[in-house]
């Protein structure tokens, strides 16, 4: 397997390095959205959150939860995004699974560009009905 995230985390190829756990390693992207913006990556190798261990979710969550402080503290944030590109029609280029956190400021024009739609009548609760049947045949 060749994959730069699985090298980083071997220590195989460089990067800058912010905060490490047992489950999770956070670098800073080599191509920011803005300066500050981070990968949180998990240690072991996932393509996606789907096939992502439960018991490295919490790790991961800490390291997230304190690169977001840090880069609030450090840039004197207003706010951020945490976001991940779930397969390539997602926008995922590292089949790796990994969070990117990047910091927001007002007017930086980046926008989530979105046509919401509307459920017709009764359709949403068909649609939440399929999704719980699934979700509790799974447990």
């Amino acid at each position: 397997m060749d994959c730069i995230f699985c090298r980083i985390i071997a220590g195989e190829s460089p990067a800058e390095v912010l905060y490490e756990n047992s489950a999770a390693i956070a670098i800073l992207d080599n191509r920011p959205i803005h300066y500050g913006h981070t990968l949180v990556i998990p240690r072991v190798h996932c393509n996606d959150f789907l096939s992502l261990p439960s018991d490295s979710m919490s790790g991961m969550m800490e390291a997230t939860q304190k690169i977001c402080r840090a880069l609030v503290d450090c840039f004197d944030l207003k706010g951020f995004n945490i976001f991940c590109n779930n397969g390539e029609v997602a926008g995922q280029s590292v089949f790796h699974f990994h969070w990117h956190v990047t910091p927001r400021y007002p007017n930086d024009d980046i926008r989530f560009e979105l046509k919401l739609k509307h459920y017709p009548d009764g359709s949403m609760a068909e649609h939440a009905d399929r999704i719980r049947k699934l979700i509790h045949s799974t447990v």
